[in-house]
């Protein structure tokens, strides 16, 4: 009788083990990677306001965008392995998959505003669409992600509604300012 009661003693520390790793949320969400993305926004949001041309302008902010996913991605690498975090399955795999398809959409409809000649409608796109994939990914997360999403949705229906001349002030203060604000919270609060 005790090698029945033992397996399924095993059994049931199995399930609750994968019930809990399904249930609880994804924390490894790169604070101190958020501010460094911030960081980068307000030079390209100066750069961008200095170019000549619409061409000129999206390669500057497509540049920054590169490098912030760079530096997101490695941080959230990182934080991941440091709490011991698995990416790709879990909460993990649950985050990536409601965060992507918004950053796709996004980067679909970029190429076709900017070949329709709808170019001023990008900045609220880009925000409106970002901070959809940070509400929809921060549901499986901690608090305060989805918090700053709301917060990019808020300035992407501002964009969409101001003069086109302050649209590198709004993706200055959504990719650079709610990152560094929110990255520095959810540093401080869930580590790093």
């Amino acid at each position: 009788m005790t090698a029945p009661l033992h397996g399924r003693a095993e059994e049931n520390l199995r399930f609750i083990r994968s019930t809990m790793e399904q249930a609880a949320s994804f924390t490894a969400v790169p604070g101190w990677g958020q501010v460094a993305m911030g960081i980068t926004a307000f030079p390209a949001a100066w750069f961008a306001s200095r170019q000549p041309d619409a061409l000129g302008w999206l390669v500057v902010w497509l540049a920054d965008g590169v490098v912030a996913l760079t530096i997101g991605s490695a941080a959230l690498v990182r934080k991941a392995h440091k709490v011991n975090s698995p990416l790709l399955s879990g909460p993990g795999r649950r985050f990536v998959l409601a965060f992507l398809p918004p950053i796709i959409v996004g980067a679909v409809l970029t190429i076709a505003l900017y070949l329709s000649g709808a170019r001023p409608l990008i900045p609220g796109a880009w925000l409106l669409l970002y901070g959809t994939g940070v509400v929809t990914g921060g549901a499986f997360s901690v608090r305060i992600v989805p918090v700053m999403g709301i917060a990019f949705l808020a300035l992407g229906v501002a964009a969409l509604f101001s003069p086109v001349a302050w649209e590198d002030w709004w993706l200055g203060a959504g990719f650079g300012g709610l990152h560094i604000t929110f990255g520095t919270i959810i540093a401080r609060r869930h580590g790093g």
